[in-house]
């Protein structure tokens, strides 16, 4: 059967999900009555509550007896070593790009990877629909941004589409008759080569592994593309490492082909297919799978570094272990080093004391994810603030700069320059209308300038602003930034929280919690509405006398208190505090709970 391998890729939110559910209907994927989720390909839990795409899918449709296997991938940049290796695996690529928004820093860091691969990207302009699009507009900016990353005559020669992905429609005019996505299936197919790989069938057997899975049947699974020659159950393969290094020799147990959403058991696999394999025990991510008379492995994508570190450490608080049942060293480094060997973004190192792990990644969000997911395990956690790697270079000290794309309305536009450019050591590189009443704003800001900025721009720009990052190149070191200012409040008793005790504690800064909540000495209960930090007695009740019946008082009326998000928290604490994370509660905490251990501290650093 004749074959084409794609992957869709655009910027976070821009439709890539809800086009692939269109295209499995379209293609008689699903039966007539067969009940449907929506976004069929964000499988996870946590995929479905953000709305975002964490981990590369494949799935596979058919259209006038031509097999088109397709791969969505992750808009977001903490997730490019998804994104990364995907595209080794495809030779065709649509971009998807929002008709409103046109290009956005992602959609620049995904085009780039499928550029420099050499391959020919088809253009969607999706949601044309709406109210506030501009195709035209986009467009140009699509054609920009090709020539800017430096694309070939080739490649700039690019087939486009006008789309709505959940009306279900694409044309290749505007004004077309907007009924299927017949047009989009044939542009695949005319525009995108079958496999180079199907030519070489009948030379030995070779394929990269892009993705690594865990069965409870099979065991371990690797998925990826075959590069040459054919694979039957039954066949002994070995595995050689990047540098060609042999890690064992297995025999194949099970062969699965994308066929759909699921994947169905086949007897052989040939060149060009994606499929997962399964019968190693060792090989992971990156490493070739090969026929015993081959020796050279095939050549993998490089990573992206990471550019921020978090330590993850024991729950060692006095409330450790009423939640989570994982909570020792040994079992949470296990878990990390088995998040590793899938995602390869992501790098794991053990600390002197053995109890705690430097993890370094991409982003805030790859680590609130990583995080949430081992939470909802039964994991307890300490979590430090995030650090920004830097790098030597020639006796400099150079530091990760991202690009920043702003969307806000025209009146808070001063201000977030003003906390870009001013306390943060970034410099404004672009300012332009973004349609009515709205500007962008591009900056090259410091990555260290970004941590915790998010909630105080959700603030200034009244929960109104769009903000979108990404790792824009290594430059010298900016000097000093300003932390947080204020300084919290922190409980000096264990027990729990009394109504009256908060209501009088109001006025000295925002409460992070209510009546009747478990804390302990040394837990941050507040931001102080000055700058140093503020030891507390969230317990004190009332003082009952003869005088006064207790129940003729008003009830105590608080203020509701400032819930954080996971990623909020880790961004909000300061270096000489953590966050404590289990399976039902997140609390923030001083890493000295002894208040003079905490001076001692102070004094020595």
């Amino acid at each position: 059967m004749d074959l084409r391998n794609i992957a869709i890729i655009a910027h976070v939110d821009h439709g890539k999900t809800t086009l692939v559910d269109e295209l499995l209907k379209q293609s008689g994927t699903y039966r007539e009555n067969q009940a449907t989720t929506e976004r069929a390909m964000d499988s996870n839990d946590i995929e479905r509550e953000r709305g975002i795409t964490i981990l590369a899918k494949c799935t596979s449709v058919e259209h006038d007896g031509i097999r088109i296997n397709i791969v969505d991938t992750p808009g977001h940049a903490d997730f490019g070593g998804e994104v990364e290796r995907i595209l080794s695996m495809v030779d065709g690529v649509c971009l998807l790009v929002d008709a409103a928004e046109g290009p956005m820093p992602q959609t620049k860091f995904v085009l780039a990877k499928a550029l420099a691969l050499g391959l020919r990207p088809i253009v969607i302009l999706n949601k044309v629909d709406k109210a506030d699009a501009e195709p035209d507009r986009a467009l140009n900016e699509v054609f920009d941004l090709f020539a800017n990353l430096g694309a070939t005559d080739e490649q700039l020669d690019f087939p486009h589409l006008y789309a709505s992905g959940r009306a279900g429609w694409a044309d290749e005019t505007l004004d077309g008759p907007r009924k299927d996505l017949t047009a989009l299936f044939d542009t695949v197919i005319r525009h995108v080569q079958s496999p180079k790989q199907v030519a070489r069938q009948a030379e030995p057997f070779q394929m990269l592994a892009t993705t690594l899975g865990s069965d409870p049947f099979m065991g371990r699974v690797l998925t990826g593309r075959v590069e040459s020659g054919t694979l039957k159950i039954g066949d002994t393969l070995k595995a050689l490492s990047r540098t060609g290094e042999r890690i064992e020799q297995f025999r194949v147990s099970k062969i699965l082909a994308f066929r759909g959403l699921g994947q169905t058991p086949i007897d052989e696999a040939q060149a060009g297919d994606i499929v997962t394999v399964a019968g190693m025990t060792k090989a992971t991510v990156a490493d070739t799978l090969c026929d015993l008379s081959l020796d050279v492995p095939l050549p993998s994508q490089p990573i992206d570094p990471p550019t921020i570190s978090v330590t993850f450490g024991i729950n060692d608080s006095p409330l450790a272990g009423k939640d989570g049942t994982k909570v020792q060293s040994r079992i949470i480094r296990e878990r990390l080093m088995k998040e590793a060997e899938s995602n390869v973004a992501i790098k794991i190192e053990d600390t002197p004391g053995g109890e705690a792990f430097v993890v370094s990644g991409r982003g805030e969000l790859q680590m609130g994810v990583l995080i949430e997911n081992m939470r909802r395990e039964g994991f307890e956690l300490s979590i430090s603030r995030p650090r920004v790697i830097f790098k030597d270079e020639d006796g400099q000290k150079m530091e990760p700069i991202e690009e920043v794309t702003i969307d806000v309305d025209d009146e808070y536009s001063g201000a977030v320059i003003d906390k870009l450019t001013g306390e943060r050591k970034g410099d404004l590189v672009e300012m332009r209308p973004a349609g009515v009443g709205k500007t962008r704003i591009v900056a090259h800001v410091p990555s260290r300038g970004l941590i915790g900025y998010h909630g105080q721009f959700l603030t200034d720009t009244r929960g109104t602003g769009v903000l979108n990052r990404i790792f824009h190149e290594w430059a010298p070191f900016k000097g000093h930034i300003q932390g947080r200012r204020q300084g919290v409040l922190i409980s000096m008793e264990n027990g729990t929280t009394v109504a009256f005790a908060l209501w009088n504690l109001e006025d000295r800064g925002k409460l992070f919690l209510g009546a009747q909540e478990q804390v302990y000495e040394g837990m941050i209960i507040g931001e102080h509405s000055r700058d140093n930090d503020l030891e507390v007695n969230p317990l004190k009740g009332k003082k009952l006398t003869n005088m006064r019946a207790s129940g003729t008082d008003e009830a105590v009326r608080l203020t509701t208190p400032v819930r954080m998000s996971l990623e909020e928290a880790i961004s909000y604490i300061d270096d000489d505090e953590l966050v404590e994370v289990t399976p039902k509660i997140i609390r923030l905490r001083k890493r000295h709970l002894d208040p003079h251990e905490r001076k001692r501290q102070s004094r020595a650093g």
